[in-house]
């Protein structure tokens, strides 16, 4: 799989990295033997890149990526982990300051089982946070103190992403882009590769829907955020189905399978188009699928070793997102 230098860290990472929300929590149980078998066959399968945060199952995840990361060479080894931080306190800009972040982080190399953590990401902050100066003096501090050699920001919007690229110290900036998500393609891709600030492409298939898997009739479990989140009582609801109408979501799920079939055969799945379609947009250095079974990650994986994909295709992604979804996407995100 290619790999990407990472901004300007020094690292380099793969075009297609893991996702590690649903081996903590908020997909449905998932144990730590299955998550085990998931990262391992990540791992042979070309991936580096792992993104986790310190609220996924309130730190569960992490400490299965920091036992997977000690025994797979620990750091130093090409893998980089990217944690988050900010959800585990009221989200007001009065507690993003230093000392929250050096105990938030305390916690963070705790569960990792290492000293300094790779990336540190601001977890989907209040727009004030993102473009408070004082954030930034205070992440540059961690930097200087080597608790973390770099840092970036998760945001929800394009408006949040491009303010965080314009500050010198930022290395990424993680956001939801997808085929039923176009908006970062307008500007916030660009400027990052101006600026040269590493692109994290989340939620690539749409929670799912772009898979091609579901239909009406699909249920999810009580403890799935595709179940209560569906009207954002939890959080922002872009990150379920990347806030698309379910039932509109289906549709346009359908259009995108059929499109596949049509342009790239039977050989590629929906789920893969969708994740090279990511990858391969200009400006993203890597995509961040999950994966809750060994096969679905290293078929995400495979992904990442697509040729590039056909006009017909790419032309097809832009109507399905013209005609179906842009007056309801994109003015908010």
């Amino acid at each position: 799989m290619e790999q990407r230098s990472f901004g300007p860290t020094g690292r380099d990472v793969s075009a297609v990295g893991l996702g590690t929300w649903q081996l903590g929590a908020d997909w449905g149980e998932v144990s730590e033997d299955d998550a085990r078998a998931v990262l391992d066959a990540s791992a042979q399968a070309g991936v580096t890149f792992y993104d986790t945060a310190d609220v996924y199952g309130d730190g569960r995840s992490e400490q299965i990526v920091g036992r997977f990361l000690a025994d797979h060479g620990g750091q130093g080894s090409g893998i980089t982990v990217a944690t988050k931080m900010g959800r585990r306190a009221e989200q007001v800009p009065a507690n993003y300051v230093l000392d929250n972040f050096r105990g938030w982080l305390d916690r963070s190399r705790r569960n990792l089982g290492v000293d300094v953590i790779d990336l540190v990401q601001l977890h989907c902050p209040p727009t004030a946070v993102i473009e408070d100066g004082a954030t930034y003096d205070a992440l540059d501090t961690l930097v200087a103190e080597q608790v973390i050699a770099g840092y970036g920001v998760s945001v929800e919007t394009c408006d949040q992403a491009l303010a965080a690229i314009a500050r010198p110290g930022v290395a990424s900036v993680q956001i939801i882009l997808n085929a039923f998500r176009l908006k970062p393609t307008d500007q916030v891709l660009p400027a990052a590769a101006a600026a040269g600030v590493a692109i994290i492409a989340r939620v690539p298939l749409a929670s799912g829907l772009l898979s091609g898997r579901y239909d009406a009739s699909t249920t999810f479990s009580a403890d799935d955020h595709r179940t209560y989140n569906r009207d954002g009582s939890a959080f922002d609801v872009g990150e379920t189905f990347s806030g698309v109408d379910y039932t509109t979501g289906i549709e346009a799920a359908g259009a995108f399978s059929a499109l596949v079939r049509e342009t790239l055969g039977e050989e590629v799945t929906p789920a893969q188009a969708a994740i090279a379609w990511c990858w391969q947009q200009p400006g993203v250095t890597t995509v961040i699928p999950g994966a809750s079974r060994p096969s679905q990650a290293a078929a995400n994986a495979a992904a990442g070793e697509l040729d590039p994909l056909p006009t017909a295709f790419l032309d097809g992604v832009r109507a399905i997102y013209d005609e179906r979804l842009r007056e309801a996407i994109h003015p908010h995100w």
